[in-house]
C-alpha cells in the first residue's frame, strides 16, 4: 500500500495546480498517513469496526489517484423531487455542478481553493490521508443574517467507472451571525469496492443554525467514512441526523465544541441494517464553557450478519457548569447473528451539571407481537408496526416538518 499510495500522489502532483509550498504540506500529510496507516482495533476508537481490516478484506487493490478531468454526466433522474432544493453534485468525487438558484448569490460566498491551509493537529489518519490527496475543496460561506430561502442538496453520486478506488472529499461551511442552513447529504452509487473519506468543517457563529440530515439508503458495496468537526458559538444550534443503511459499511464521526453560552448540539441516528451490513456512529460533544446543552438518540434495527457499534462520549470542562448533557442508544436485533456495540462515556469536570447516559438491546418483544396479531394482524404486520414505532421516535426530533416528512416518505415510516 505504501508504495501505490506513493505513485499516485506523484501522479496527482503532474496534473495538479498546487504551488511547490501546497505540495509539501501535502506530503506532509501523506507521510503522516503513511506512517499511521489505515485505522485498527489497537486503537480505541476502531475496537468495534476495525477499517484496515474491513478494507482488506473487501478491497484487496485499493488504488488512490483518480482523474478528475474527466466529465461526468449528470443524471437528473436521481434529483429528489419532492423538495424544491439547491444542489452541489459530486460524482466519483468531481463536483459536476454547483447551484444557488434559490438564493441571493450576495449572500453566500463560495471559494474554491487547490490547496489546503490547514495546520490543525489530529489523531485521524483519515484526514491525514483526506487533507493529502483531496483535489480541491470548497468553502460555502454563509453571510450575516441570512438564512437559505431552501435546503442544500450535496449528491454523493458514484457510477461504474470507478471501482478498488480511494476518493477523499473536503468542504467547509462558515455561518456567519444569526445565518441559518439546512443541509442533506444524499448518497447513490452505481459503483462497488471503493472508499470515500468525507471530511467537513462547520463555523457557527453567534445565534447561527446547522441542521445537517445524512442519508444512506441505495444499497451498494461502497466502504464509506464521514467526519463532521462542528465548532459553535454563543447560542448557535446544530442539529445533526444520520439514516444509516445502504452501504457495505459506514462510520459517521461527529465532533462538536461548544464554545458559546447557550449553544446546543442535538445528534441523533438510526441504523436499518441488513445483509452482512457494518455501521457506526461515533460521537464527541465537548462542553466548553457555562450553560450548554447535547441531546443524543441513536437507534437500530439489525438483520442477519449485521453489526453496528455506537460510541458516544460527552466531555465537560471544569469552566462548564450548567451543562445538560444526555445520550441514549436502543437497538432491536432480529437475528441471534446480528450484533450491537455500545459505548457510552461521561467524561465530567464541573460539578453542577446535568449529564446521563443509557444503552439497550434486545429482540422484538413477543408479548406486543401477540397481542397485535390477536387483533388481527398477520406475523409480519406485527413486526413491521412495531419496528416503525421504535424507529419513528427519533424522526419525530427532527425540527423541520418539511424535511421531516421528506425523511418519513424516504424510510418508509408511518405515523
Amino acid at each position: 500500500m505504501k508504495e501505490q499510495l506513493k505513485i499516485d500522489f506523484n501522479k496527482i502532483q503532474e496534473v495538479s495546480n498546487f504551488s511547490n509550498r501546497d505540495i509539501e504540506i501535502k506530503k506532509s500529510y501523506l507521510n503522516k498517513f503513511i506512517e499511521n496507516g489505515f485505522p485498527n482495533r489497537k486503537q480505541e476508537n476502531w475496537k468495534f469496526l476495525d477499517i484496515n481490516q474491513i478494507i482488506s478484506n473487501n478491497i484487496s487493490d485499493l488504488s488512490f489517484y483518480n482523474d478528475y478531468s474527466i466529465e461526468n454526466k449528470i443524471d437528473p433522474s436521481i434529483f429528489i423531487d419532492d423538495l424544491e432544493h439547491n444542489k452541489i453534485i459530486f460524482i466519483n468525487g468531481r463536483v459536476e455542478k454547483i447551484d444557488f438558484s434559490y438564493e441571493d448569490k450576495k449572500q453566500i460566498e463560495i471559494i474554491e481553493h487547490f490547496y489546503t491551509n490547514d495546520k490543525s493537529e489530529n489523531n485521524n489518519s483519515l484526514i491525514d490521508l483526506n487533507i493529502a490527496l483531496s483535489n480541491k475543496h470548497f468553502k460555502i460561506l454563509i453571510k450575516k443574517d441570512y438564512s437559505l430561502k431552501k435546503p442544500l442538496i450535496i449528491y454523493h453520486l458514484s457510477n461504474e467507472k470507478m471501482k478498488s478506488k480511494n476518493i477523499n472529499l473536503r468542504l467547509d461551511f462558515e455561518l456567519e451571525q444569526n445565518s441559518s442552513l439546512k443541509l442533506i447529504d444524499f448518497f447513490s452509487d452505481d459503483s462497488e469496492k471503493n472508499f470515500m473519506n468525507i471530511f467537513y468543517n462547520f463555523n457557527l457563529d453567534k445565534d447561527a443554525i446547522l441542521k445537517n440530515y445524512k442519508i444512506d439508503k441505495s444499497l451498494n458495496k461502497n466502504l464509506k467514512y464521514s467526519f463532521n468537526n462542528i465548532d459553535q458559538k454563543q447560542n448557535s444550534i446544530s442539529e445533526t441526523f444520520v439514516f444509516s443503511a445502504g452501504s457495505d459499511y459506514f462510520k459517521n464521526e461527529i465532533n462538536c465544541n461548544l464554545k458559546g453560552e447557550y449553544s446546543l448540539a442535538f445528534i441523533n441516528g438510526i441504523f436499518s441494517l441488513d445483509d452482512n451490513k457494518q455501521h457506526e456512529i461515533r460521537t464527541t460533544i465537548n462542553h466548553l464553557v457555562e450553560n450548554t446543552k447535547s441531546y443524543q438518540l441513536i437507534k437500530s434495527v439489525l438483520g442477519k450478519n449485521t453489526k453496528s457499534a455506537y460510541q458516544g462520549r460527552i466531555y465537560v470542562d471544569s469552566k462548564a457548569q450548567k451543562t445538560d448533557g444526555y445520550q441514549l442508544s436502543k437497538a432491536i436485533l432480529l437475528d441471534e447473528t446480528s450484533e450491537f456495540n455500545a459505548k457510552p462515556e461521561l467524561e465530567i469536570y464541573a460539578d453542577d451539571v446535568k449529564c446521563s447516559h443509557g444503552s439497550a438491546s434486545g429482540s422484538l418483544d413477543d408479548n406486543s407481537i401477540f397481542y397485535l396479531m390477536s387483533r388481527g394482524l398477520n406475523y409480519k404486520q406485527a413486526k413491521g408496526l412495531l419496528i416503525n414505532g421504535f424507529l419513528l421516535d427519533v424522526i419525530e426530533k427532527i425540527t423541520d416538518a418539511e424535511i421531516k416528512d421528506l425523511l418519513k416518505k424516504m424510510i418508509g415510516l408511518k405515523k
